[in-house]
């Protein structure tokens, strides 16, 4: 694994007592409510391997409430996040499960708001660092720490093209890019992570394009 300084060495200024515990699993909460848009009214976060077995003691419980609640790692509140989210009438709800996965710290974060839903699978990797791996079913390798957009769109020929000439025209550097699909001809899911943060009207020119249903943007 390459380091880009020291920061990524001794991990992020946060609330302990481990980075890859309270950090990271702070960072996965926050990129789910990001990515869901606002507060939620209930959370189902289902945790694995290690999260499982030691989330009350290194608070990974209320390290990703907090993240919910949109707390950066450093956030004084995060001790407090489940009273905190309690009285914003926040329903929440933790599962053990015993199924094992490809890292042994992963969490399944389900947010419900009405009739609007998503679930997010994050992994907290060390330091600080994260990975989404799934969104609302969709297989991808999203970092949380780089500008990003999420693409839902149609799974048609020259889909792909249009979105990256539009980012080309307006000199937007792609550092990473992902294409996930359930199946062949449905619906399908970019992942695109960039060097810098895009504006309001390159995200209104994006979805405007055709086979476009939806342009998420996550800022760094």
């Amino acid at each position: 694994m390459k380091y880009k300084s020291v920061f990524d060495i001794i991990g992020p200024i946060m609330i302990g007592p481990s980075s890859s515990h309270t950090a990271g699993a702070a960072r996965i909460g926050r990129v789910a409510r990001t990515l869901f848009g606002k507060q939620p009214e209930k959370v189902i976060v289902s945790l694995y391997g290690s999260f499982a077995q030691t989330y009350k003691g290194h608070g990974t419980d209320v390290a990703i409430i907090g993240g919910v609640l949109d707390f950066d790692t450093f956030d004084p509140r995060i001790p407090e996040a489940l009273t905190l989210a309690k009285q914003a009438g926040m329903d929440v709800t933790f599962i053990e499960e015993t199924a094992i996965t490809d890292h042994p710290n992963t969490a399944r974060v389900r947010m419900i708001d009405g009739d609007k839903e998503i679930e997010v699978v994050g992994i907290s990797i060390g330091g600080g660092k994260i990975q989404i791996t799934e969104l609302n079913g969709f297989e991808l390798n999203l970092s949380g720490m780089n500008p990003a957009i999420l693409v839902v769109h149609n799974d048609r020929f020259g889909a792909i093209a249009t979105v990256t000439n539009i980012l080309m025209k307006h000199s937007i550097n792609i550092g990473h890019m992902e294409v996930s699909r359930k199946e062949k001809g449905q619906v399908a899911l970019m992942a695109i992570e960039m060097d810098t943060n895009i504006e309001d009207a390159v995200i209104e020119e994006l979805q405007g394009l055709p086979h476009i249903i939806k342009v998420t943007r996550m800022v760094e």
